[in-house]
């Protein structure tokens, strides 16, 4: 009764602007495989472990998903398949239909298509190939993929099941049971490292003539199983016109396969799959019921909640077995077991809206991460098929279990995930070390420093917030200390979040810069990155004038970057990214400076311009529902800037009425009845027939159901600027870290120190030996003038009690008195500290990414050596690094000359083919030219590029770089 009541009202709710369509009629699943979307458009149920879809792209960043909307040539179709992230993975058990002669090779095997004859729903797709017309229509269950094949003949028809698609296979096997049924293994190693998928595929007709390819060799007729190899394929031929093939996988057991088909999908029904597949995804994307006589709106707003529901996925068998993070068969009680958890894109808004219309599934999501923490020892950070893929940063999963467990899901062991909290919030690893010793994380501790930092702040306050929830105040106390960190790395004068290096800023320093400090990002996105402090983050900023200043000066900045490609920063707004995560809540920070209006300018301006109706309607990775959750929440009004807290921020709602049909039985409507293109001004609010004055909304106050009504208007009002929202850390203030300032690292004669702090009333204490400081060290007062190299130490200490944390700083001399300068361009994100940098005497390391490397692109290395008088010479040695995979090559060539008055220069060494371009090992290499010894005063140093990169690398056709640091001359 219920399930019709609900099925009943959507028709009532559509009647009038819909023509009576259901949600699931909205979706359109082309949305994303375009552009940069990466998402795929084949048959899937919401959450479940089949995605069966069509591959069209064997690899490359655009070919994610399987597929892609430019392509015309489909190899086949796989049964698991990754929505909208930036790596490959997935494609597993691939199957296609083909005519005339069996062939292992894909080329042959697969055909052309035209989106012409191309067709996908919910839970359906269909497409008609080109080559052999042969009419392809997909379904499935949860577990079960479901193929119909209409040839255009009644002989000569074909099955392919090919193991080897896709990523790399570690072993696989198949076994020929009968003439309608084949099972196998399939053991393969991609972005998960260790993805285990067996499988039971049965065909609805006996196959008449089969054949298995071993390593593309067709084996004899009487080999009906192979066991263990890394390259197997197999024909089953036909003379019916239709066939129909079932294919159930799992991660535990070729019977863990039989079993979930046995369950799920015993007959041959496609129509009545498909249909209940259709019925699946009403209900599902019924949760929310939208009024709109816009059709686009319509097709972008739901194909952005079924986006957000094609994730994460069900990860265990029927009967609850499933493959857990010690590569152990686990059985799931009383939850349902999930993968693919990508956090660092899911926490901020797909997870917050599962707790308002999925806190079922938010409760086995929670007990998902703690048995992987039960079995791997950590919670989960970006978690693939019972593999820690460990991509991005952050441990992200602490804000989805605290998010929900403030939003009133405690159905997990409290205990236990406080423990769990711990153990990622203190793991060896990824800079956590050092901002546990120092407070900080500098540029030489670790790459992406800047933004590890202040995720790292964010989850400690989450981790604070939990165990203060549950009365642990020992851990409060330590982790909301923790949780402000992220002060050390806001500049005051400027506004920005900046790298540190050597107890400073780093500099020079360009905030438009996209270099190895941040993630994904530069510094004008990660500079509003304090949610769980604003009030602590104003406060440094000035105050709230200062933050509406500073982020109408973020939206009205250039949109160029500079440094590093970085094709994840897209949809610029200025210098706004809404094609990235690390943006995604700035829009919504007007409120608390008290200019809602602008939020509601540019939250409306980003859902106009950032989402379409077509193949390249999402403006970057889908990122498994994240860039559609924005999207969800926006178009509601409201958006989850500070997971963890129970807030929503205002924003400007986009449909007339939308309703949320909650798992409490509930309802809560928001009713905006004069919203339009013009009308997205906020000029009133009413909450259950009450005037409301809050720029922010509660989560119970949607639990509890009712009626929110937002009045709105086409001109900017001051609705919200005096009751606005807050998030604050009151206790165990910090002091922050004092900066240690001098020109540069290394001098030759003397250099003038500075120790300074921002922190009002705070008195400085260091020392110059070394050894750690205290209030009984020297206090500083005046600059230090050092003539030799030193370690300088100092801390900061407000009322004789309050300290920082000690901030080190490293001065060398340099022995030596040479110029050197460089006669070609190199590129700013890769600086050592300019060209006297390649000279100091330190050398930058094998992780590249923490800096004192020059880099070059395009352009060759010239390095110009002036010694300051005639010396006699016989070698030079110049250290590279070659790291393939980031497009870092060793010169092709390297060219030593020498001359007496700068002018008339001699070769005396001649170097090439150092490192094979094709060696993905990352080392350094420490070229040395020796020759005859001759006397002179000027070197040049000559490093040639290798050029474009090959046609096997990702970044086939784009320039290579030279990395290089330090020089010497013997």
């Amino acid at each position: 009764m219920r399930y019709f009541f609900i099925f009943s009202f959507f028709l009532f709710s559509f009647k009038q602007s819909s023509s009576q369509n259901k949600p699931v009629d909205f979706v359109n699943p082309f949305i994303g495989t375009g552009g940069h979307g990466h998402t795929y458009p084949g048959a899937t149920l919401p959450h479940g472990m089949v995605q069966l879809s069509p591959d069209t792209r064997l690899d490359g960043w655009d070919g994610c998903s399987g597929y892609h909307y430019s392509d015309s040539f489909i190899y086949g179709f796989s049964h698991t398949h990754l929505s909208g992230t930036g790596c490959s993975d997935y494609g597993d058990i691939l199957l296609m239909p083909m005519t005339g002669k069996p062939s292992p090779n894909n080329k042959e095997y697969g055909a052309s298509f035209s989106h012409l004859n191309e067709n996908a729903s919910p839970g359906y797709y269909s497409v008609q190939l080109k080559d052999d017309n042969i009419f392809a229509e997909l379904t499935c269950t949860n577990r079960v993929g479901f193929h119909q094949y209409h040839f255009p003949g009644n002989t000569n028809n074909h099955i392919i099941l090919d193991l080897k698609h896709r990523d790399e296979v570690l072993e696989s096997s198949i076994q020929i049971i009968n003439s309608h049924t084949v099972a196998g293994f399939r053991r393969s190693k991609a972005w998960a490292n260790n993805q285990y998928v067996y499988f039971v595929l049965t065909f609805s007709e006996p196959f008449v003539n089969k054949g298995i390819w071993l390593n593309d060799e067709l084996q004899p007729d009487d080999i009906a199983n192979i066991e263990q190899h890394k390259n197997i394929k197999a024909f089953f031929s036909f003379n019916k016109k239709n066939v129909s093939t079932k294919v159930a996988i799992s991660s535990v057991s070729i019977e863990g396969a039989f079993l979930n088909m046995k369950k799920e999908l015993p007959g041959w029904d496609f129509d009545l799959v498909k249909k209940n597949a259709s019925l699946a995804w009403n209900k599902e994307l019924s949760k929310i019921i939208v009024k709109s006589n816009q059709q686009d709106q319509l097709q972008i707003f739901y194909t952005a909640l079924y986006h957000t529901m094609v994730v994460p996925n069900i990860n265990m068998d029927v009967d609850g077995k499933y493959r857990g993070r010690d590569n152990q068969i686990h059985k799931a009680v009383g939850f349902t077991n999930y993968s693919v958890f990508s956090l660092w894109d899911t926490y901020r808004a797909a997870h917050p809206l599962y707790t308002i219309i999925d806190q079922a599934r938010t409760r086995d999501y929670i007990l998902s991460f703690l048995q992987q923490y039960k079995e791997g020892g950590r919670l989960p950070v970006w978690e693939l098929s019972s593999c820690e893929t460990d991509c991005m940063i952050g441990y992200h999963s602490v804000s989805v279990i605290v998010d929900a467990y403030m939003k009133g899901i405690r159905s997990f062991d409290h205990a236990l995930a406080l423990e769990a909290m711990k153990k990622s919030a203190n793991w060896e690893h990824l800079g956590l070390p050092a901002l546990l010793k120092n407070g900080v994380i500098e540029v030489e501790d670790e790459s992406e420093s800047v933004s590890k930092g202040l995720e790292y702040a964010y989850n400690d306050w989450c981790i604070a917030t939990y165990a203060k929830a549950i009365g642990n105040y020992n851990d409060y106390s330590n982790f909301i200390a923790r949780s402000q960190h992220y002060k050390n790395w806001l500049d005051p004068k400027t506004g920005f979040m900046r790298p540190r290096k050597n107890g400073d800023w780093l500099s020079p320093f360009e905030p438009s810069e996209v270099n190895n400090h941040f993630t994904e990002a530069n510094s004008w996105q990660y500079s509003f990155y304090a949610p769980h402090d604003m009030n602590g983050y104003l406060s440094l900023l000035g105050g709230k004038k200062n933050l509406e200043t500073k982020l109408d000066a973020l939206f009205q900045a250039d949109t160029k970057t500079s440094g590093r490609d970085q094709a994840d920063i897209t949809g610029m707004i200025g210098q706004y990214a809404h094609g990235n995560e690390p943006s995604h809540h700035i829009a919504y920070l007007y409120n608390f400076a008290g200019k809602p209006f602008k939020t509601q300018e540019k939250v409306h301006q980003i859902m106009k311009e950032m989402y379409h109706n077509a193949p390249d309607g999402l403006i970057g990775n889908e990122d498994c529902g994240q860039m559609s959750a924005w999207y969800v929440f926006s178009a509601l009004g409201f958006y989850p800037v500070t997971p963890g807290t129970t807030d929503y921020i205002i924003g400007t709602p986009l449909f007339k009425e939308a309703v949320i049909h909650l798992e409490n039985k509930k309802r809560f409507t928001i009713h905006a009845p004069l919203t339009s293109d013009k009308n997205f001004y906020v000029e009133s609010m009413i909450m259950n027939s009450k005037k409301y004055y809050k720029s922010f909304l509660s989560h119970f106050d949607i639990l509890n159901g009712g009626k929110l009504q937002f009045n709105q208007t086409n001109h900017p009002t001051s609705f919200g600027e005096k009751d606005v929202p807050v998030t604050t850390v009151e206790n165990n203030l910090i002091v922050l870290n004092p900066m240690i300032h001098a020109d540069s690292v290394s001098f030759k004669s003397s250099q003038k120190i500075n120790i300074y702090t921002s922190q009002p009333n705070a008195k400085i204490f260091y020392t110059t030996d070394g050894s750690q400081p205290n209030t009984a060290s020297a206090e500083f007062r005046d600059p230090i003038i050092i003539d030799s190299s030193v370690t300088i130490k100092a801390i900061a200490v407000i009322e004789s009690n309050k300290q920082s944390f000690v901030t080190t700083a490293h001065f060398h001399k340099i022995r030596h008195n040479w110029t050197t300068s460089i006669n070609t361009a190199f590129e700013p994100a890769y600086n050592p500290g300019g060209a006297a940098g390649l000279t100091d005497g330190i050398q930058g390391s094998i992780d590249w990414r923490k800096g004192n490397w020059m880099g070059f692109q395009k352009n060759d290395a010239v390095i110009m050596i002036d010694l300051n008088e005639n010396k006699s010479i016989h070698s030079v040695s110049t250290n590279f690094l070659q790291d393939t995979r980031s497009w870092i090559i060793m010169p092709r060539r390297i060219e030593i000359l020498v001359s007496k008055n700068g002018t008339d220069y001699s070769t005396v060494f001649v170097g090439e083919n150092f490192v094979p371009v094709n060696d993905l090992q990352v080392q350094l290499k420490n070229v040395v030219a020796i020759f005859p010894t001759t006397n002179s005063r000027y070197i040049q140093v000559k490093a040639f590029q290798f050029g474009k990169m090959p046609a096997w690398h990702e970044g086939a056709g784009g320039d290579s770089h030279i990395f290089i640091d330090e020089i010497k001359i013997e």
